[in-house]
């Protein structure tokens, strides 16, 4: 017969159990994440500002997850060395030209690495390699430029407004041309006016060609417009002949 003191241990051991399990699952998950279980190789990367990247970030290649962020290490006072651990079945992928940018999941998402393809003529990268790097672009320096343009367009409009108000009121040149209708009557006085000038002109070239003073002047005009219009003729036929030969 079962005592308590067996109850408590039977429970007691299938809680152990479920823990190690628990446990075993967990750093599964985490080690395949990490790539613990993997081949991999190292190449390395220097940036100036790593904006918030951290170890354990994911490595990207061709949108594609290919590794892990393995270390972080401030070389000097302007330079940060970051180290990547790659699966080694990527490896023939990477070319000693590839380019290493930071990028983020999405807007606000953790920071990751970009890897971006190399040419297909470098050669492989090699154990250790650091790569060139392209550094990020701030999001403070975004919203900063973000902010000037808003500025920017808020003073344009509100100069617009200003200039439409006066506009409106008649003042100012464009104004006075809108609202003021003597002015609109003048200019389609001046346009009716023009067209009446170039009317009277048509007709006095018209009169000109038949006065006997001018005649002989149209007439030769007239003849030499004919002789280049013959001779182009001429070409083009001795040129169709040639051809046919």
């Amino acid at each position: 017969m079962e005592t308590h003191s067996d109850k408590f241990k039977i429970r007691l051991g299938l809680f152990v159990a479920g823990g190690i399990t628990l446990f075993v699952i967990a750093i599964f998950f985490i080690g395949k994440q990490k790539n613990l279980f993997d081949d991999v190789f190292k190449v390395s990367a220097n940036f100036n500002n790593v904006s918030g990247l951290q170890i354990g970030n994911n490595v990207r290649f061709a949108g594609i997850t290919v590794g892990t962020v393995d270390n972080i290490r401030i070389v000097n006072d302007s330079t940060v060395k970051v180290d990547m651990l790659v699966k080694k079945d990527v490896w023939k992928f990477i070319k000693s030209d590839c380019e290493v940018g930071i990028g983020s999941e999405g807007i606000i998402g953790d920071k990751l690495l970009k890897i971006s393809q190399g040419s297909n003529a470098a050669p492989l990268a090699k154990e250790g390699q650091t790569l060139r790097s392209s550094e990020p672009v701030e999001t403070d320096a975004i919203m900063a430029s973000l902010k000037v343009t808003s500025d920017n367009v808020e003073i344009i409009t509100q100069q617009m407004a200003e200039v439409m108000v006066k506009i409106n009121k008649g003042d100012g040149t464009l104004g006075r041309l809108i609202q003021d209708k003597t002015i609109a009557e003048n200019l389609n006085q001046t346009i009716v006016n023009l067209k009446k000038s170039s009317k009277g002109l048509d007709e006095n070239m018209t009169a000109a060609k038949h006065n006997f003073l001018f005649k002989g002047y149209f007439n030769r005009k007239a003849k030499k417009a004919a002789d280049k219009k013959k001779e182009a003729i001429e070409e083009k036929e001795k040129a169709a002949k040639e051809r046919n030969k």
